[in-house]
């Protein structure tokens, strides 16, 4: 089973990422990215999977799960919630965890290469959202400090197991990935990927889908799809307008890669996820 990766943006106000991530069900989507992953689930039920590790998973599950470690959730039944958070070891300035005050956390966050279970009790993780940028940053420092100290961690993945790619394979599909999310709205021609891939054209397909499972093309439809759907969430603006703004000139091609992605057409997408939100 190929992972795919995932780029991970940062908001204007953070310098790492904070989320609920709010939806009727958890679909299986087996990804990695370069982020350290802290997810307390809410709400719902379902399976977890970590590298080689297949878990139940409920309310009060907490886990740290590494960079290019590959993982999902796969939900039993409706109504999902998990507070989220994402950052890298430099999120906060380079070598921040290498200073001696933060020794018990760079520990946990070795130790997080296949995946850590973690008690939630410890954790307000679910406190975090509702606080401003600085006391949010605040607070996730002082939830790693608080589970590095419990010692209650469990490793998910076997001993065995091996991250996804590393190295300069990860910073060169990195590159292009950021080149995708950064240019999504305007055409993007093959050599433009293949002049940050440092390849030719065609190794740089080749590439692409040997790393992500996806073709590039398909990839930047998700992204331009993704992008749709939170202006169909956040705004009221015309889908036709919304469509230009993610690429789509055309009207009619907009709709019709929409409903491949998402399997109904973007009206009804604001219609039917709107009563969740």
């Amino acid at each position: 089973m190929r992972a795919t990766f995932e780029h991970i943006e940062t908001s204007p106000h953070l310098s790492w990422t904070l989320f609920v991530r709010r939806e009727p069900r958890f679909a299986f989507l087996w990804h990695f990215h370069r982020e350290f992953e802290l997810t307390l689930i809410t709400r719902g039920m379902g399976t977890r999977f970590v590298g080689d590790s297949v878990e139940d998973y409920r309310p009060g599950d907490l886990t740290l799960i590494g960079p290019e470690l590959p993982h999902t959730y796969a939900s039993i039944g409706d109504g999902q919630e998990a507070v989220v958070a994402q950052f890298r070891r430099d999120s906060f300035g380079p070598g921040f965890f290498d200073r001696p005050e933060f020794a018990e956390v760079s520990a946990l966050l070795t130790r997080s290469s296949r995946g850590l279970r973690l008690p939630a009790g410890g954790a307000p993780l679910a406190e975090l959202p509702g606080m401003p940028p600085a006391e949010r940053t605040l607070g996730l420092l002082t939830t790693l400090v608080r589970l590095a100290r419990d010692g209650d961690a469990q490793p998910l993945a076997g001993a065995g197991h091996r991250p996804a790619p590393g190295g300069r394979t990860r910073d060169r599909i990195d590159a292009v990935i950021r080149l995708l999310h950064a240019e999504y709205a305007r055409p993007i021609s093959l050599d433009m990927v293949a002049g940050v891939a440092h390849l030719t054209p065609t190794a740089t397909s080749r590439f692409f889908r040997r790393t992500t499972g996806s073709t590039i093309t398909d990839y930047l439809n998700g992204v331009r799809i993704n992008a749709a759907c939170r202006m169909l969430l956040e705004t009221d603006r015309r889908v036709a307008d919304i469509a230009a703004d993610c690429g789509y000139p055309n009207l009619s091609n907009f709709n019709r890669r929409f409903r491949v992605v998402k399997g109904m057409s973007p009206r009804e997408f604001r219609a039917r996820v709107r009563i969740y939100t």
